[in-house]
């Protein structure tokens, strides 16, 4: 993390990644590089355009200089998609950026809150 800010790109921008997003985008030391759904009109898709941060509906194309991000968050549920990530991690040597699952988003939103929210994420795999 260089100049005291965390780089952070979001994939899934739903219900959880946007409380997540309006809680980022208040906090003066995260810089938002991007989000991605595949939904354009998802309502964190909606509020990243509001604050002029590209937004995209294919995931890879926030993974194009991947190590410019510090922390990747993966608030979709599918693991399909977390896998996906973990393997453009592997292959491009990446070793600096950190893939948040959904859960410890979860985590966060709910201390904040002040009380447990739901995802759609399993916790049947990791």
């Amino acid at each position: 993390m260089e100049s005291g800010q965390f780089k952070i790109a979001v994939v899934g921008a739903g219900n959880a990644g946007l409380e997540l997003l309006d809680r980022l985008f208040t906090a003066e030391f995260v810089e938002i590089l991007g989000v991605a759904d595949t939904n354009m009109q998802a309502p964190g898709m909606l509020l990243a355009k509001e604050h002029n941060i590209p937004v995209t509906t294919d995931m890879y194309d926030l993974l194009i200089d991947s190590a410019q991000i510090d922390i990747l968050i993966d608030v979709t549920g599918i693991k399909s998609v977390r896998d996906a990530l973990r393997t453009h991690m592997q292959e491009s040597g990446n070793h600096h950026t950190v893939i948040m699952h959904e859960r410890i988003s979860a985590l966060l939103i709910s201390l904040f809150n002040g009380h447990p929210v739901e995802t759609k994420a399993s916790d049947d795999f990791y």
